[in-house]
């Protein structure tokens, strides 16, 4: 599926959008993606799309902190978003990205780069488009609060420090939860918030399967039916 840069408002696509949002390392990836399994809907990771800019900005040799660079970077690639299956996908000029987008560089990289207003501008243009192919759970950062205000659905995840400083390790990551904390919730566009009408679900102490049930209590609560999944 390819997707243009032009995206509706969610009130007037014909499809709807659980999202989720939270810091790193709180478990919200993987529980949008047994979500999306369960509901029959398409999981879209956008945090993979900033992954994919800082990638591009990294193989560039541009210094992520060179906001004008790193626009004029911008404007001249080519990002395609897609999906597999019940996946979302994403390439830079032709390149499909996966395995690159988890490097350390682009782990200490990704927030600088996601704080540039036109960065983000672009990305929520595209993370607004998947509206108009399918119904899904999208999770990130400024899911609930910028991308789609306007859905009903809407869960924030969170967790100790102490429990995601230890899952960021078990994975070989050595960045610092604390230092990503707050450059995503003190950047001046789009911080990281609990936005209006979002449900905090807390995942410090949850096993994968009770998380998945839990974020399912908070959607059936905020009115999701069994009607509402899959994309008839």
């Amino acid at each position: 599926m390819g997707l243009s840069q032009q995206a509706p408002h969610f009130a007037n696509a014909p499809h709807f959008a659980i999202a989720i949002d939270g810091p790193a390392a709180s478990g919200k990836s993987t529980i949008a993606k047994h979500l999306a399994r369960r509901l029959g809907l398409v999981m879209v990771n956008s945090g993979a799309m900033y992954r994919a800019v800082t990638w591009k900005v990294l193989e560039l040799g541009i210094n992520p902190d060179d906001h004008t660079a790193v626009v004029q970077a911008l404007q001249a690639m080519n990002i395609e978003c897609g999906t597999a299956g019940n996946f979302s996908t994403i390439a830079i000029d032709g390149r499909l990205l996966d395995e690159e987008l988890r490097g350390t560089e682009v782990n200490l990289a990704v927030s600088r780069v996601a704080a540039v207003p036109e960065v983000r501008s672009l990305l929520v243009q595209l993370q607004r488009d998947y509206l108009q192919h399918t119904s899904l759970v999208m999770e990130g950062r400024d899911i609930c609060s910028v991308v789609f205000p306007d859905t009903p659905f809407k869960i924030y995840v969170d967790a100790s420090e102490e429990v995601r400083a230890a899952r960021r390790s078990a994975e070989g990551v050595t960045d610092s939860v604390a230092a990503r904390d707050k450059a995503d919730s003190n950047r001046t566009t789009a911080p990281l918030i609990v936005a209006d009408g979002a449900i905090v679900l807390d995942n410090s102490d949850h096993t994968v399967a009770s998380a998945v049930e839990a974020a399912l209590d908070i959607l059936r609560s905020q009115g999701l039916s069994h009607e509402d999944s899959g994309d008839a």
